[in-house]
């Protein structure tokens, strides 16, 4: 699915942008410049690096409190 319409971008793109080190949206309109036209997709890359990066971020944490 397109997330980005002004570039094109689709959603297997940005996955791939997140597991190749972008962390932030800024990171990845640099990686493929999604999010750095009108806007529209902010909210869309931001729920995408939301559930990609939360795994990561729970495995982190210890077992037991």
């Amino acid at each position: 699915m397109y997330v980005c319409i002004c570039y094109a971008v689709t959603d297997v793109e940005l996955r791939n942008c997140i597991g190749e080190g972008a962390r932030t949206v800024d990171e990845i309109g640099d990686a493929c410049e999604a999010g750095t036209g009108c806007g529209t997709c902010l909210d869309t890359i931001d729920v995408l690096l939301a559930a990609e990066l939360a795994p990561s971020v729970m495995s982190e944490l210890p077992l037991t409190a």
